[in-house]
């Protein structure tokens, strides 16, 4: 792995993190929804945009491809079951790939359940889960079934614990509020209140996460705990997550 990797968020919209995976002279970003806020960050770091990483079909993280496209010809990376637009490279659960210019290697986790053919990359001790896994939180349920969700949740969890979490979308806050109405004695849960409130104060992302963090303090990563199916009068992992997920969604 390349000791100068750096991984830089590119705030776009109203609340996504785009993604770059760079050193000193060359970048992949993943998914670029807004192609002038990825050309500004080049611009401004004098990089050079080797590749494009999808993990999943939803406009607002596929809309820029097109325009990055326009400025050289790149290879672009994504699910192999979901309509990305110009993917060169298909992919699914199991594959790898290399990126030559940046001396990454990334595993491919099939990840359905926000959308079917959603997928994450885990490589460079990262895991870029897209729409999957938030922090304090995970995906609504747009295509997929919470069997599906749970499961992909679970896969996740299995990833070493110092993994780092890139999300795409700023949602940790209001997450955490979420999650201390169903935990408010969770210590975790307190102190990550108090940190992450700071960082936003002074307008710095809450991401990357970590796994451990997420199981510390992420409900929907702790649905097999007892006392959260007490919450939901619940006894088993799916019925408590199925019930979590819908309260949230009016939450």
């Amino acid at each position: 792995m390349n000791p100068r990797l750096h991984i830089s968020p590119i705030p776009a919209f109203q609340d996504n993190y785009i993604w770059a995976i760079h050193d000193d002279r060359h970048a992949a970003v993943v998914d670029p929804g807004d192609a002038v806020a990825v050309l500004d960050f080049l611009q401004q770091h004098q990089l050079t945009l080797t590749a494009i990483l999808i993990t999943h079909h939803h406009h607002d993280h596929v809309g820029g491809i097109a325009a990055l496209l326009a400025h050289g010809a790149v290879p672009v990376y994504g699910p192999a079951l979901e309509p990305i637009p110009h993917l060169s490279h298909p992919l699914r659960e199991g594959q790898h790939i290399h990126l030559e210019a940046l001396d990454a290697d990334f595993q491919i986790l099939d990840l359905p359940g926000h959308t079917l053919g959603h997928i994450a990359y885990y490589g460079i001790n990262s895991a870029f889960c897209g729409d999957t896994l938030f922090g304090c939180g995970c995906g609504r349920l747009f295509e997929g079934t919470a069997a599906q969700m749970l499961n992909s949740l679970s896969k996740l969890a299995r990833l070493p614990a110092a993994t780092a979490v890139y999300c795409a979308h700023e949602y940790t806050l209001s997450n955490i509020t979420f999650a201390l109405t169903l935990e408010p004695d969770n210590l975790a849960l307190q102190q990550r209140h108090t940190r992450d409130s700071d960082l936003r104060a002074h307008q710095q992302p809450t991401l990357p996460s970590t796994i451990a963090i997420e199981l510390a303090s992420n409900p929907f990563l702790r649905c097999h705990l007892p006392k959260l199916q007490h919450v939901f009068n619940t006894d088993n992992t799916l019925a408590t997550f199925t019930a979590m997920r819908l309260l949230k969604d009016n939450f």
